[in-house]
């Protein structure tokens, strides 16, 4: 887990799926008056320049961000999601890129608050610069988010996003985002949680899914977009997906009339396709 930098593919396909949604839920929370908290597990740096040697090196973002950049009639959701993207590219050049604590930053008020966990010794460094002078509403742990988690639920406020969103480097990340769930809902289980998942063809992964359809949410929302049709070595992620435990009641619809234009958008050969299930109780 320490060696992966998500700079390497800032701005791709999963990205563009995880910040969309993010933002759709960080909005609705911004509609009601009570404050709220938005806690990220795996922070990263923060946001990427994406001439760096490090996004350059795989240049994932041309098929992700850079799709949607110059593209016409984009539906709502997508247009809200790229005005922040150009927030930090006032010039019109896509040079930047904001990761999922500087999109949280945008959506807060001033009774909010972010609470940010990051592990790579060379990211935590800046993660910090990139909020330095936020004082107080953002807090930032040199640390492990999962053990992290559990200190902080429930918040204060009673009203919490907590994004996670590992690396899935290792078999241990599948089994400790179940656990990190399990554990989350018995102490919060009001808390609106939004889990990143790779798509790969690794039997955890596969199988992940269906085990977090099993944790017992009542309700609850399962968004996969794939970018092209499983690689026939077996090699490599093909798509990505998030579960969503507590949605706003909102967000199906709008990813319904989203999803298609993304899939179609960030298409990478045949086999591009979105599903979304979904369960309310």
């Amino acid at each position: 887990m320490l060696s992966y930098r998500h700079a390497y593919h800032a701005g791709n396909h999963a990205d563009v799926l995880k910040h969309l949604i993010l933002l759709q839920i960080a909005q609705y929370m911004g509609e009601k008056p009570a404050p709220f908290w938005i806690i990220d597990t795996h922070a990263g740096a923060g946001r990427y320049a994406l001439e760096s040697a490090h996004a350059s090196k795989l240049a994932e973002w041309r098929d992700g961000i850079g799709r949607l950049w110059e593209a016409p009639g984009l539906p709502p959701a997508a247009a809200d999601y790229l005005d922040f993207v150009r927030m930090l590219n006032p010039d019109g050049q896509l040079r930047h890129y904001p990761g999922s604590p500087w999109l949280a930053r945008q959506m807060l008020r001033e009774a909010d608050r972010l609470r940010l966990y990051e592990m790579h010794s060379s990211d935590v460094p800046l993660l910090e610069a990139c909020f330095k002078g936020a004082g107080r509403q953002v807090n930032i742990t040199a640390g492990d988010g999962f053990a992290g988690l559990k200190a902080l639920l429930p918040p204060p406020p009673r009203r919490a996003l907590v994004l996670i969103d590992p690396s899935y480097e290792t078999k241990a990340d599948y089994s400790n985002v179940i656990k990190a769930l399990q554990e989350a809902m018995k102490r919060f289980p009001t808390g609106t949680y939004a889990l990143w998942y790779p798509m790969l063809l690794k039997p955890e992964s596969r199988q992940l899914p269906d085990r977090l359809k099993r944790l017992g949410a009542a309700n609850w929302l399962n968004v996969t977009l794939e970018v092209k049709a499983p690689p026939r070595d077996g090699f490599g992620m093909y798509g990505s997906g998030m579960f969503i435990i507590n949605p706003p009641w909102t967000l199906e619809k709008t990813l319904h009339e989203t999803l298609p234009t993304l899939a179609s958008l960030l298409a990478q050969g045949d086999g591009a396709r979105h599903t979304l299930e979904s369960q309310s109780v």
